[in-house]
């Protein structure tokens, strides 16, 4: 069997509203599982979780673990 590379973890903690912001951005955090104001939320660091982090990470508080 291959060896597996280790897959980098993030928390991703919501930390500014996003009243007033863009739908599809209210979908991204929606999309990334954050519910509510500063509660985290951990994911592998895949290309399409990094994408989506991107998109909000002025709303956004990023953790590697």
């Amino acid at each position: 069997s291959k060896l597996r590379k280790e897959m980098k973890k993030v928390r991703v903690t919501q930390v500014r509203s996003a009243i007033n912001r863009p739908q599809r951005q209210k979908l991204t955090l929606k999309a990334l599982g954050i519910k509510k104001l500063n509660r985290p939320k951990e994911h592998d660091l895949t290309p399409q979780v990094e994408g989506m982090i991107n998109k909000v990470k002025h709303l956004l508080k990023v953790e590697e673990i």
